[in-house]
């Protein structure tokens, strides 16, 4: 056991054998992580930048982590976690069915603006083809619960009458993230092609409005948009 101790000691660098504490390095190889691979992709990401940007070294994050495919899933991991955990924060079954279905349309905007290294990354694990969420023991405790919040949001509406019977959950998941999503992940091209400046604070709460507006009128009955003017 001594000797694992001193091995382990070894390899890591000054500050990490100072401070002795394994969770703060590993999140800060993970916040690196995060950086690198949001900025370069998985093939373009390069180990010895994320172990200098973590002020740790490739040893211990092959240590902590494994190999860079590893690293890259644990990312995605605390990517989608920390996502999942501000959502639930929101605590919307406490909201009349509406207030909370315009609030989750507002948080996943917002989020997605406040947290643009999750889209690159979203979008560099759907180049791969899921392979490594796939492969995540963690990632479908973490969505199960977000999938089913949503089912009961939509049964709650039916109940009190405000939304439609004939709505499929995943449709309404993947549009409440689409249309956030889309926007963000297109900024750059849709300025052009549009002539618009997509990123102006105007735009942006012009943006997170139509979402609101575009999500209720899919989901609540004529009756309600009429009569609360949507």
């Amino acid at each position: 056991m001594t000797s694992w101790l001193f091995q382990e000691a070894a390899l890591r660098p000054k500050s990490d054998r100072q401070t002795r504490d394994p969770t703060a390095t590993q999140k800060r190889i993970l916040a690196a992580a995060k950086h690198e691979f949001a900025k370069n992709g998985l093939g373009g990401a390069r180990v010895d930048s994320i172990a200098a940007r973590a002020k740790s070294n490739k040893r211990m994050l092959y240590h902590y982590f494994g190999n860079k495919e590893d690293l890259f899933t644990r990312t995605l991991e605390d990517a989608y976690g920390a996502f999942r955990t501000a959502e639930a924060a929101l605590e919307l079954e406490k909201d009349d069915p509406v207030t909370a279905l315009r609030r989750l349309m507002s948080f996943t905007f917002n989020y997605y603006l406040a947290n643009p290294e999750f889209i690159t990354l979203v979008n560099s694990e759907n180049l791969h083809k899921a392979r490594h969420i796939k492969t995540s023991r963690v990632m479908d405790e973490m969505n199960r619960p977000f999938v089913a919040r949503m089912q009961l949001l939509l049964a709650r509406g039916v109940q009190d009458g405000v939304f439609r019977r004939d709505l499929d959950t995943v449709q309404i998941l993947i549009t409440v993230a689409g249309l956030g999503f889309h926007y963000l992940n297109n900024r750059h091209t849709g300025a052009f092609v549009y002539g618009r400046d997509l990123m102006s604070v105007e735009a942006l709460k012009e943006r997170a409005q139509f979402n609101i507006s575009a999500i209720l009128r899919i989901i609540c009955k004529p009756e309600i948009l009429e009569k609360t003017g949507i």
